[in-house]
C-alpha cells in the first residue's frame, strides 16, 4: 500500500488513481476547484431548473430529490425548494435495521422543516434477511439489497411521478476517488457503479426469494431512463460535506452527540441512521485496508480542518475497530452468533495487506503511521 502525499487515502481504494507526485485523484480534483467558474456553473443550474419548472402544471411536483434524511439531504432539499423555488417530492429507502434516535428525527425533520412530501420504500424484510446473509458470506456486501434499492427506487418513482429532474448529492467517484471518475452533471450512469451494480437474476432467486420479489431492484427501462434527467448537485456548487453538516444543524438536523460515540468513526454526523448498516461500510477495512476514519480525515485535510499529522493517530486508533453496537444489531437482525459473524469477517481479510500479530490481531503490513515514521 502507498498513501496519498497530501491526504490519508491509500491506493487500494477501488478506482482511485495517483499522479506522478503521489497525490490521489480526489486531492487533485479538489485543488482544481480554484479554476472552475462557479458562477457560470450556478447559472447552468438555474437553467436546468427552469427547463423543468412547472412541468406538471401549477402546484404539482416539478422535481425530485433522493434523500436519506441526512445532512446532505437537508442541503439538497434547501437548494431546490428555497433557493431555486422548485416544488420537490422526496424519495427515500429505509432499511429494516433499528434506527438511531437521530435517524428517526432527521427523516421527520426534513419533511417538516422544508414542507415536503416524503415517499419511503421499506424493503421486504424477509428478502432483505435472505440476501443479506447470502451476500455477506459470499461477497462481504451485506447491504447490497438495500443499496441497490437506494439507486433504483428514486428512478422508478421519478418516472411514475413524471419528475425527470432528480437530484443526487455528490458524485462520489469524482469527489473522493472511484471507478466513474468523470466530472459531469449527469447522474444517469451511477446505477452501474461499484456499490450497487446489478447481479444476474439467477444468483438472486432461491432460498425463498422469487423473481417477483426483485421487481424494484431492476433499473427502469431504457426508454424510461432516457426520459429522466438525474443530476449531481456537486457539479454546480463546490461540494463540502462539513459545510452541509453545519447548515443542516441550523435547520434542525441532529447528529449523534450524546447518543453514541462510534469507535470506528472520527465524526458523529455521517451515515447515522442505523448501527447495523455500518458493518457494510466498515468491510472496506479488511478488503482494502481503510475505513471511515480514513475517509473522513482525508476530507478534513482537503477542507483545511485537519493536518495529515493530526489525522494519522486517529486512523491508527479507530479505523480497524468496528463498533460493538454495529455487530450486535447486525447479528440480531440476520440471526448470527457473534462467533459466526467474526469467522465470516476473518475470511475477507486481504492476506496481501494484513498479517496476524502475536495476539491474533489482524494488522496492516504497510500502515500510514509506519510510513510516516520513515
Amino acid at each position: 500500500m502507498r498513501y496519498c502525499k497530501l491526504c490519508t487515502m491509500p491506493d487500494t481504494r477501488p478506482g482511485i488513481t495517483f499522479n506522478e507526485e503521489g497525490v490521489c485523484s480526489a486531492c487533485t480534483h479538489y485543488a482544481a476547484r480554484s479554476k472552475v467558474d462557479w458562477q457560470k456553473r450556478f447559472e447552468e443550474f438555474k437553467a436546468l431548473c427552469n427547463k423543468y419548472r412547472g412541468c406538471n402544471g401549477p402546484g404539482n411536483y416539478d422535481c425530485a430529490v433522493a434523500v436519506s434524511g441526512g445532512k446532505d439531504s437537508h442541503f439538497q432539499v434547501y437548494m431546490l425548494k428555497e433557493v431555486m423555488g422548485m416544488n420537490p417530492i422526496l424519495f427515500s429507502v429505509e432499511d429494516n435495521f433499528p434506527m438511531t434516535e437521530a435517524g428517526k428525527h432527521n427523516i421527520h425533520n426534513i419533511s417538516e422543516e422544508f414542507g415536503c412530501t416524503v415517499i419511503s420504500c421499506k424493503p421486504n424484510v424477509r428478502v432483505q434477511k435472505i440476501l443479506m446473509r447470502k451476500f455477506f458470506q459470499k461477497y462481504g456486501k451485506p447491504t447490497w439489497y438495500v443499496d441497490r434499492l437506494i439507486y433504483t427506487f428514486p428512478l422508478h418513482m421519478a418516472a411514475k411521478f413524471h419528475t425527470p429532474l432528480l437530484c443526487y448529492g455528490e458524485n462520489v467517484s469524482f469527489e473522493y476517488g472511484g471507478n466513474s471518475d468523470e466530472e459531469t452533471y449527469s447522474a444517469r450512469g451511477q446505477i452501474e457503479n461499484g456499490v450497487a451494480v446489478g447481479f444476474a437474476t439467477e444468483e438472486l432467486v432461491g432460498d425463498g426469494v422469487t423473481e417477483a420479489d426483485l421487481n424494484l431492484l431492476q433499473a427502469p427501462s431504457a426508454q424510461e431512463l432516457a426520459a429522466l434527467d438525474p443530476f449531481y448537485l456537486s457539479y454546480f456548487i463546490p461540494w463540502n460535506s462539513y459545510q452541509n453538516y453545519q447548515f443542516a444543524k441550523s435547520r434542525g438536523f441532529h447528529d449523534l452527540a450524546h447518543e453514541w460515540d462510534r469507535q470506528h468513526h472520527v465524526e458523529n454526523f455521517d451515515q447515522i441512521d442505523s448501527r447495523a448498516y455500518l458493518v457494510h461500510s466498515w468491510l472496506k477495512y479488511p478488503k482494502f485496508g481503510h475505513a471511515a476514519a480514513t475517509d473522513y480525515t482525508a476530507r478534513y485535510i482537503r477542507y483545511g480542518l485537519m493536518t495529515r499529522e493530526e489525522a494519522i493517530p486517529l486512523i491508527k486508533e479507530r479505523d480497524g475497530k468496528l463498533d460493538p453496537l454495529c455487530v450486535r444489531d447486525f447479528c440480531e437482525f440476520c440471526g448470527y452468533t457473534e462467533t459466526e459473524f467474526w469467522n465470516i469477517i476473518d475470511s475477507f481479510y486481504n492476506r496481501e495487506l494484513f498479517r496476524k500479530d502475536e495476539f491474533g490481531r489482524w494488522v496492516l503490513k504497510q500502515s500510514i503511521w509506519e510510513e510516516n515514521k520513515q
